[in-house]
């Protein structure tokens, strides 16, 4: 279950959005129990974070890393790893999902992360976001994906995001699957047939 955006543009410095006055909501922490007794930490990404990160992104298969990059990187290279975890969490705003071992924190860094979901506000359209998202592979089929884009959709809705636009591949079928579950909708990418444009439009009102 991954989609990815044009992150590699989008999270370049000089493509940083420009701040604008809005509403900004606070993320919260969230204990979150799953099917199997397994229980996780929904938060938001920090700096500290950065260990983890590489260790998340390097222990997921082939298949999701290329759902998630379109590219076949095994790991995030020092900038791209700065741009994923150093981030204002107000234009470029990232939630993690971190292991929680019997119902309690990872005794020692860097945590256990197992997924990641983020969205960046678009320059040219600042009412519309990119958005991504990675579930580990062995977390997958468990509710974590669908509970992250609820709480990604529920803060871009605060910050006067009115659509989530993210780029999945045809073959991706479960990450299709829950997005038209969610209501949102799938048109042409402008890139061509080898990716998918999904839309959730959001209610800001």
């Amino acid at each position: 279950m991954d989609v990815a955006f044009h992150w590699l543009a989008a999270l370049q410095p000089e493509a940083k959005p420009a701040s604008r006055p809005v509403n900004r909501v606070p993320l919260h922490e969230e204990r979150l129990a799953l099917p199997g007794q397994r229980a996780v930490l929904l938060r938001p990404i920090a700096p500290r974070d950065a260990d983890a990160e590489q260790a998340f992104v390097g222990g997921l298969s082939l298949a999701s890393r290329h759902k998630r990059f379109h590219v076949g990187l095994r790991q995030l290279s020092p900038s791209m790893l700065r741009q994923m975890t150093e981030i204002d969490h107000r234009d470029h705003v990232a939630l993690v999902a971190e292991v929680l071992a019997d119902g309690d924190r990872a005794i020692l860094p860097p945590v256990p992360l197992v997924a990641d979901a983020r969205y960046v506000r678009s320059i040219e359209q600042p009412d519309e976001a990119e958005f991504a998202i990675a579930v580990a592979d062995d977390w997958q089929s468990l509710g974590l994906g669908r509970t992250l884009m609820d709480r990604l959709a529920r803060h871009a809705q605060h910050q006067g995001i009115r659509a989530l636009v993210g780029d999945v591949l045809p073959e991706n079928r479960r990450m299709l699957v829950l997005m038209r579950g969610l209501g949102a909708h799938t048109r042409p990418h402008p890139d061509g047939p080898q990716l998918v444009q999904v839309v959730y439009e959001l209610t800001t009102g």
